[in-house]
């Protein structure tokens, strides 16, 4: 699994997760994951879930960990671009009940970071 930071203009921080989100690649992610949310000073962060193609219990349980952190914070988090199985896991679980999560998002001219 691979992690890209973008910074949009509004400032708002988008995390885009490349991979499988099982035990494995949360593993592999999970401390850089941690990393970013700690030292983002965004008040909206979105995962970008458009290159994840499945989700299992490890993944949906580092999502929920991620979002009481940020909420602690006093910082939000969406999905966004979540596709096939992901969405079909997520509305399952009725994660979009604490999460919002959707499958588009526009995206005009953000900066890599």
């Amino acid at each position: 699994m691979d992690l890209t930071c973008i910074e949009t203009p509004k400032g708002k921080l988008i995390i885009q997760i490349k991979g499988e989100m099982d035990a494995h690649g949360c593993e592999r992610i999970h401390a850089s994951l941690e990393q970013t949310i700690d030292k983002a000073h965004h008040s909206h962060l979105l995962f970008d879930f458009s290159q994840v193609g499945m989700i299992d219990s490890a993944g949906i349980g580092l999502i929920v960990s991620l979002y009481k952190r940020l909420k602690a914070k006093g910082q939000a988090l969406a999905i966004i671009n979540v596709q096939s199985q992901p969405m079909e896991m997520m509305a399952l679980l009725r994660i979009d009940s604490v999460i919002p999560i959707s499958a588009e998002l526009r995206r005009p001219g953000y900066r890599l970071l």
